[in-house]
């Protein structure tokens, strides 16, 4: 994994708010792995587990139960074969959460616009956000701005 940070199970918990038993479990289920031993039986865990991790716990808000989210890692990593594509699509799929995120805040508020209040928004969003919050909000089953 080239030149990547490595860490301690301790050190790994405190970065990532998870307990070590936590990160044991993990492991134990494939979720995680430790990138190598130590002669004294250490394992250490790499940058990629630590964000990784953070995937898992954000997947676990999202309700997506420990099975859904070992599918979807597993699938995930069937796709970046590459190191220089994961990081690139592992950024793009948080940015894309805290998108889905934010639009399920907003929601009720553009719910609540007048007709013509919503064709104003229109004007002042760029064509591509208008269309982000569009795609967002059809993902999310819900009926873009009338």
């Amino acid at each position: 994994m080239g030149n990547s940070k490595l860490y301690k199970i301790g050190e790994l918990a405190r970065l990532s708010a998870v307990s070590p038993r936590t990160i044991d479990y993990y492991t134990k289920l494939g979720l995680i792995r430790p990138e190598k031993r130590s002669d004294s039986n250490y394992r250490y865990y790499s940058d990629e587990t630590l964000h990784r991790l953070k995937r898992i716990e954000m997947l676990k808000r999202e309700k997506y139960t420990l099975e859904e989210i070992k599918a979807s890692l597993d699938q995930w990593e069937k796709v970046c074969h590459n190191e220089h594509m994961a990081d690139r699509l592992n950024t793009l799929q948080l940015h894309l959460h805290q998108l889905e995120k934010e639009v399920k805040e907003i929601h009720p508020m553009i719910e609540q616009l007048k007709p013509t209040q919503a064709k104003n928004l229109y004007k002042v969003l760029t064509p591509h956000g208008v269309a982000v919050i569009e795609a967002l909000l059809l993902l999310l089953g819900k009926n873009p701005f009338m």
